[in-house]
């Protein structure tokens, strides 16, 4: 059977501050793609879209952030990707909603992309569409790209006044975004006082950064952030940009005096001369938002904003987060060379972590063992602790342990719960196991449309899932969700203790002719 689809040049449209957009109806859903909600000069804040006369098109989504090096497909059965057109004037957001000019006020839930602050877009996984979720909780998604890399996180404020703020320009597009909601999103059916933010990976990390940025304060409501967290040992000083930008502009023949030439240099020219600048320099940044008069910085080093204290959080991290290779190797190998390689890895203490692994995971393989996640976890564990020494309202933590079906087995990775949260299962295929994914799936996805309704995730298919407290109350979602208090604390205090797990990123690999590119892993 057919599903229903219209659009016509007159409907649907809805009128927003700036001009009306068409977009299109399909299955029940309203959808309008590509959406202006921001536009800014190189380096240069965002502002308001210019206002338009007629009906604009809004059925095609609009350019996702170019990035800084060509990104190698990889592991597509285990992340289902989409590549698209670039562009550095990506401020744009899709929309998907049940209800248009109806006078309703859903829930809105603002998607961030993963991705670090350098890579990604809204639209980059197939696990990203939102029109699933907003049939499924009846509520309103949005999904947003924005400036990143050196376009969003490059100092230039040394050389002049309207570059204040550009090593903030990714972020402050977030708020721009945040703030397109809250003055159009009625017209889409949704509730611009009923706002959650939630993001994976980099788009947890963006989220953090709302909760600090005093611009967004009053914007959203509620927060999720999924597999985001770093621990403090990732934290580093911020460097002297300057030093590098006076290099890249040399080599660039731009003048300081001249300085506004450099809006008018090709984006690959700029990396290029950014790249030389970093290998004549011995620097390089971190790309992401630095502290400054605009923004306070990272909770855990700053401490909690006042407007972060009021807003109900949710979260969480996979079992096996960036394991996914030491899976790979280990389900082509017998039982004794996986206990040896554990007993390799942790040496006199592996006896003593194999039995608490025991004990903590009676029903997993211990091939998880060897790519457990100690990392990201604690970290998640260390920011609600500090949370809530320092607010009553209530934080909610979560782990996702679930094995797939795919390759022999492979324990729950980094991007690995996105599908289920999204209510987008049937879009990926590791995602269908039989008497596991339909049960699932609602646990997952009601647990967010109910946190979105109410700032609770509890709902009547889950089983009760308790704020953290002193006991590090965690909801872990498998075969059999259950919510336990210290469940892997002795196992990740031994672990770490053996081995001291270090954060590493993405891998390269090579194409045809020994080129290194970096996996598109996010």
């Amino acid at each position: 059977m057919a599903k229903q689809f219209v659009c016509k040049y007159d409907y649907p449209v809805v009128e927003t501050k700036a001009g009306k957009l068409r977009g299109y109806l399909e299955d029940g859903i309203f959808v309008f793609q590509g959406v202006e909600y921001a536009y800014a000069d190189r380096f240069k804040a965002p502002q308001p879209v210019e206002p338009w006369e007629g009906i604009k098109s809004a059925t095609n989504y609009g350019y996702i952030c170019p990035t800084m090096g060509e990104p190698a497909p990889s592991s597509e059965v285990y992340i289902p990707h989409r590549f698209w057109p670039a562009n550095e004037h990506c401020q744009n957001l899709n929309v998907w909603t049940p209800g248009i000019n109806d006078g309703r006020k859903r829930p809105v839930m603002v998607w961030f992309h993963g991705g670090g602050f350098a890579n990604g877009s809204s639209i980059e996984q197939v696990a990203y569409e939102g029109d699933k979720l907003a049939k499924y909780g009846d509520v309103v998604v949005v999904t947003v790209n924005h400036r990143l890399n050196i376009l969003g996180y490059l100092d230039m404020s040394a050389y002049g006044e309207e570059y204040k703020n550009s090593v903030n320009a990714g972020i402050a597009d977030l708020v721009a975004s945040l703030q397109w909601v809250h003055d159009n999103i009625a017209a889409f059916g949704g509730d611009p006082d009923n706002v959650t933010i939630f993001g994976q990976s980099g788009g947890g990390s963006k989220v953090q950064s709302m909760l600090q940025a005093p611009a967004a304060a009053g914007l959203f409501h509620k927060a999720i952030i999924m597999s985001g967290i770093m621990p403090k040992s990732t934290f580093k000083p911020p460097i002297d940009q300057k030093k590098i930008t006076d290099v890249m502009l040399s080599k660039l023949g731009i003048a300081p005096e001249n300085i506004a030439e450099i809006e008018d240099v090709p984006y690959d020219v700029m990396v290029r001369a950014y790249d030389a600048a970093c290998q004549e320099t011995g620097l390089s940044v971190n790309w992401g938002p630095q502290a400054n008069y605009w923004y306070p910085g990272d909770p855990m080093q700053a401490g909690f904003s006042d407007y972060a204290k009021t807003v109900p959080v949710i979260a969480g991290s996979t079992v096996a987060e960036l394991g996914m290779k030491a899976t790979q190797r280990d389900n082509q190998l017998t039982e004794d060379q996986v206990l040896e390689i554990v007993k390799n890895t942790f040496g006199d203490a592996a006896d003593d972590v194999i039995a608490e692994f025991h004990k903590t995971f009676p029903d997993k393989r211990l091939a998880l063992l060897n790519a457990y996640d100690a990392v990201v976890r604690p970290a998640v564990v260390e920011f609600m602790e500090q949370r809530a020494s320092e607010t009553d309202v209530p934080g909610y933590m979560y782990n996702f342990t679930l094995e797939f079906p795919v390759e022999g087995g492979a324990f729950a990775w980094h991007c690995a719960d996105i599908p289920w949260f999204f209510h987008n299962t049937e879009r990926v295929g590791n995602c269908n196991i039989e008497g596991v994914t339909e049960r699932l799936e609602e646990e997952m996805a009601g647990a967010w449309v109910a946190f979105a309704y109410t700032g609770n995730p509890n709902h009547k298919g889950l089983a009760k899932w308790a704020p953290v407290g002193k006991d590090k109350e965690t909801m872990y979602f498998d075969t059999e969700s259950v919510c336990v208090a210290n469940r892997d604390t002795a196992l990740i205090d031994k672990i770490v203790d053996a081995i001291h797990p270090v954060f590493g990123g993405g891998s390269a690999v090579k194409d045809e002719k020994g080129k290194e590119k970096r996996e598109w892993m996010y």
